[in-house]
């Protein structure tokens, strides 16, 4: 079941960073509230991009050693 948890916090994080641009789009937001949003907003992005490039790293991993062990059993 663990190997789940990162897919889906980065579902549900992708989820909450669309709620809050769709809040900000209606544009009834104070400013300070605004900012606080925009702000949540930039921290779920980068938190985002990090899950998606660890998933990129381990999946190039994968395919490296399924090469390898085609490389050794073509041979």
């Amino acid at each position: 079941m663990e190997e789940n948890k990162p897919e889906s916090n980065f579902e549900e994080k992708l989820v909450n960073l669309e709620k809050i641009v769709m809040e900000l789009e209606k544009g009834e937001l104070n400013l300070d509230d605004s900012v606080k949003k925009f702000e949540e907003g930039i921290k779920l992005s980068q938190e985002c991009n990090r899950l998606l490039e660890n998933t990129e790293k381990r999946i190039t991993i994968l395919l490296g050693q399924n090469e390898e062990e085609f490389k050794t059993e073509d041979n």
